[in-house]
């Protein structure tokens, strides 16, 4: 089984510049400047948050490899925008879709990749017991932050006047956002309930180092 507590500080550092890499990839010619801006955003944030409390709250170097993946994919989608990944327009081609799936992907890592962050937070924390009251906190509190930032993509067209379809990619899909929030509760669901005893795994060995 990967020890991923082994050495964390120089692990921890090393994802970091990795991400920051990774950054600098992204920003470089994206298909639309306005569009890479608004998605990207949210992927820089929750580094910051992370990098500012990590002296604080330490999370198990297995979130924390959760979040660089999860980053990875937001700073590629974000590169080329929701709606024109050149792999899920290949797929499109191949598999004859009405639509670039790529943010069903992202969304379903919307709700996967914070299910450890929470759990982690709100078990080390000591706000909840581990259980199945857990799981449904979790999962609720993932859907929870899926809807808020369908809000957000709602606010930013209405008061903002970005235009919809670079915001909200629902490529004429009128239950976009409910896919959206669909594939985030399963996507938590999953890291929470068949995922959790791995992830409780290396919390203990977290807490041994």
């Amino acid at each position: 089984m990967v020890d991923f507590e082994k050495k964390p500080e120089r692990v921890h550092l090393i994802l970091l510049a990795l991400v920051v890499v990774a950054y600098i990839f992204s920003a470089i010619n994206p298909v639309d400047r306005l569009a890479w801006f608004g998605q990207m955003t949210s992927a820089v944030l929750l580094v910051l948050l992370l990098v500012a409390i990590y002296h604080r709250f330490r999370f198990s170097t297995f979130v924390y490899v959760m979040v660089f993946l999860h980053v990875l994919l937001l700073l590629y989608g974000a590169h080329y925008t929701y709606s024109n990944n050149p792999l899920f327009n290949y797929f499109q081609e191949q598999f004859d879709w009405q639509r670039n799936h790529f943010d069903r992907l992202g969304h379903f890592a919307q709700g996967f990749v914070p299910a450890f962050l929470l759990k982690e937070f709100f078990v080390r924390a000591g706000y909840v017991k581990k259980g199945k009251v857990m799981w449904l906190i979790v999962i609720l509190s993932c859907l929870g932050l899926s809807a808020a930032y369908e809000l957000i993509e709602f606010a930013l067209v209405k008061i903002l006047a970005v235009p919809t379809d670079l915001v909200m990619g629902t490529q004429g899909d009128y239950f976009d956002t409910h896919w959206d929030m669909l594939w985030a509760l399963i996507g938590a669901s999953i890291a929470t309930i068949i995922f959790g005893t791995f992830h409780d795994k290396q919390m203990a060995k977290m807490e041994k180092n």
